[in-house]
């Protein structure tokens, strides 16, 4: 077991423990993994809204006149489609094709870029980068990784945008799907994003580390006349379940491509710049991919499915989980696994081993739920 006096802390871990929150060991950070419940906090975001400290996430900032030249032969996406204050969902890829890292890219001037990247890979993340940088525009200053600087909080759920209106009032300029915008709290500088990680509307604020609790407690006692409640990492993890996006370390890898993972719309094999691994897969387009991310549910009640358990068809081992849960706004198990392509068919019936226990399970169509727009 970890020593968390080992692990990193972000500046909201205080406020966590006042707050009653369990903490638990997550990529080298100390993080909470609930306070009230992950089904209470999981129904809150499905019903109203949640608040998640992201701040443990890498904050990357590079500043060049070649930027977009040199992003776009680094990643998966177009970047040549980013206009100024918009962001894209993108991919890092080692030469074999297998995915470093999935980020979130913004273009926040003409020439300046911010990449959000996950906690555990910002060593490797920005090792690669500058390694890039280096053998291209000569890096220099122009690349700046601050992510020791900033904190960041997500803010997602139906009500999510009603609470930052309420919150900024006049302070504030909504950003559209996928855009960045400024804001200010106390005439300190907040970038506000609006993606989100759990299927639900939201917005991502980053900020700097020194005003970290005091902004996260004034935001949580603005929220609660809407039912806002602090949410930790169990139910971060149901709810991208829920919603199908794949967590880096378990439904992506170094040993797997993004069109094995399902996610061929976030790649551009079309575009000018050769990134890494593109040769890889073009070719993985032409010949097709042997193995497929599926989502899976249970038929019937039981145990909930869990990486590394194997899927059967009659006595062939055709694949095994990367992600499972029992999903708290569906009520069944849930989960995410590579299998071989020929059993990759929604309706296809498979058998999931637990723990030597057979159990009747179903590939379904991407994703499980979907909100209402």
């Amino acid at each position: 077991m970890t020593d968390p006096a080992t692990l990193k802390k972000t500046a909201l871990h205080a406020a966590h423990q006042k707050l009653g929150a369990r903490l638990v060991e997550f990529g080298g950070w100390h993080m909470p993994v609930q306070y009230t419940g992950i089904v209470e906090e999981h129904k809150a975001v499905r019903e109203a809204a949640g608040l998640f400290d992201i701040s443990h996430m890498g904050e990357f900032f590079l500043s060049h006149p070649q930027a977009k030249g040199f992003l776009n032969g680094l990643l998966t996406n177009d970047v040549e489609k980013l206009s100024i204050g918009e962001g894209q969902y993108t991919l890092m890829l080692n030469e074999e094709g297998g995915v470093i890292d999935d980020l979130i890219l913004y273009r926040l001037r003409e020439t300046e870029y911010l990449l959000v990247v996950n906690a555990s890979k910002i060593d490797e993340d920005r090792a690669w980068i500058q390694g890039k940088l280096k053998e291209s525009i000569g890096g220099g200053d122009s690349f700046a990784d601050r992510s020791f600087l900033y904190s960041a909080l997500a803010l997602q759920g139906p009500k999510a945008l009603e609470i930052a209106r309420t919150f900024f009032a006049s302070g504030w300029t909504e950003p559209k799907r996928n855009q960045i915008t400024n804001c200010s709290w106390n005439c300190q500088p907040i970038l506000v994003a609006r993606t989100g990680y759990t299927g639900e509307d939201g917005i991502e604020l980053f900020f700097a580390n020194e005003i970290a609790e005091s902004f996260f407690l004034a935001l949580l006692e603005a929220g609660k006349p809407f039912g806002l409640k602090p949410c930790g990492l169990g139910a971060r993890d149901t709810l991208r379940l829920e919603a199908c996006l794949p967590l880096n370390g378990n439904d992506l890898s170094a040993q797997r491509t993004p069109l094995e993972a399902g996610l061929g719309f976030f790649v551009s094999l079309t575009k000018v710049d050769p990134f890494p691994g593109k040769e890889v897969l073009e070719k993985q387009k032409i010949e097709g991919v042997k193995e497929k991310l599926i989502a899976f549910r249970l038929k019937n009640q039981g145990p909930p499915p869990r990486p590394h358990y194997h899927l059967f068809h009659d006595a062939l081992d055709v694949g095994e989980v990367s992600s499972g849960a029992p999903s708290p706004s569906l009520g069944y198990g849930i989960g995410l696994a590579y299998v071989k392509a020929d059993y990759a068919e929604p309706g296809t019936s498979l058998v999931l081993q637990v723990r030597g226990t057979p159990v009747q399970v179903e590939v379904v169509k991407k994703p499980f739920y979907k909100r209402q727009s």
